[in-house]
């Protein structure tokens, strides 16, 4: 009676496997056309050095990768519970310029759960961050 019990159990999980659950598609915020920068941010380079990134794990540690995800790929533990989910910074650094990075981080995004970080952090942390997001992969 037991070997029964154990087969339909068996046989149970694996229906449920099979029918799994789709891909999720990809965010189309992602790929999408980005927002032209505003005057006021358009044209800023990151004026430290490669060397920040390592001061800018720190700070995205600290405050982006609960929603981003520790390798920035917006699979962070809140950001699973936020719609729209968090941008993937991977994709979005192949895409976007450190102008876009500085203004977005600096004033957040309306509809989204992304804070205006200026006031919170230094504008050398908001570098330094994304002088970390540039070493992600």
């Amino acid at each position: 009676m037991k070997k029964i019990l154990y087969l339909l159990l068996a046989v149970f999980v694996l229906t449920l496997a099979a029918c799994g659950t789709p891909a999720a598609p990809a965010n189309p915020s992602t790929t999408a056309t980005l927002e032209p920068v505003p005057a006021e941010y358009a044209g800023k380079i990151n004026p430290l050095g490669a060397d920040a990134a390592t001061a800018g794990a720190t700070v995205f540690n600290t405050n982006c990768s609960t929603c981003h995800g520790p390798q920035g790929h917006g699979d962070g533990p809140a950001g699973a519970a936020l719609d729209p989910v968090p941008k993937n910074l991977v994709e979005l650094g192949k895409i976007a310029s450190d102008d876009y990075f500085f203004w977005r981080i600096s004033t957040g995004r309306s509809g989204t759960s992304m804070v205006a970080w200026k006031g919170i952090l230094t504008d050398e942390q908001i570098w330094q961050v994304i002088a970390y997001i540039h070493t992600l992969k």
